[in-house]
């Protein structure tokens, strides 16, 4: 193990981490991002060591039963053997002592097999975690970068948005101003015709009336 896993070791004692594999939530993870190449290896190993302690569980109950079954049988031959001389059922027993020490060979093994195998499965599951944090967190970090990046470019076209809205009061108000002016010099028919010859908006009602208005405050 690494340095680097070693420093969650004490933080992370006696907290459960659950077998990710077997995790809805831990695969709906990856319906946001890609899983790592180090990511899908380990949750290989962690699926092929829970298939083993799968096997090794299954196995070894099978076992148990047989080894069952073979004693009860051996019970049962003792009792015939104590009545009459049958060599079948002697037989049979020293065939039942050996299939039930090949059972307690097996038991032995499976038991090594299944005393180890946690230890495996938690380091693995605990690696897989790492991997999978490290890229949890490396994807929110890009995204806080450029949550960051179009929050300031948000800010930086409202700031923009606000000066165009001031220019286009501004040049709103100039043009007023012309028309105003213009009215107040040339007259309503006058400014028509070039408004046309210029291909210009003319002005609303309220606006001519404004501007009549100014020009008969000029003549007074």
């Amino acid at each position: 193990m690494s340095r680097t896993e070693d420093v969650f070791i004490p933080a992370l004692k006696d907290k459960k981490i659950p077998l990710l594999t077997l995790d809805n939530t831990w695969h709906r993870l990856f319906t946001q991002t890609e899983p790592t190449p180090e990511i899908t290896k380990l949750e290989g190993e962690l699926n092929d060591l829970l298939k083993q302690q799968g096997k090794l569980n299954t196995d070894t109950k099978e076992i148990r039963a047989l080894k069952k079954r073979l004693m009860d049988e051996i019970v049962e031959m003792m009792n015939d053997l104590g009545t009459k001389d049958n060599k079948k059922a002697e037989k049979k027993l020293e065939e039942n002592k050996r299939l039930i020490e090949e059972c307690n060979a097996k038991l032995e093994t499976y038991g090594d097999d299944l005393y180890d195998i946690p230890k495996k499965i938690n380091e693995v599951n605990y690696k897989l975690m790492l991997a999978t944090m490290e890229t949890c967190y490396e994807q929110i970090q890009e995204n806080n970068e450029e949550i960051t990046e179009i929050s300031e470019w948000v800010e930086a076209m409202r700031v923009e948005l606000k000066k165009k809205v001031v220019i286009k009061q501004q040049k709103l108000k100039r043009n007023q101003n012309f028309y105003t002016y213009m009215h107040s010099i040339f007259g309503a028919d006058v400014i028509n015709i070039f408004d046309m010859k210029y291909n210009v908006e003319p002005l609303t009602e309220q606006e001519t009336k404004n501007n009549a208005k100014a020009t008969e405050k000029k003549d007074e």
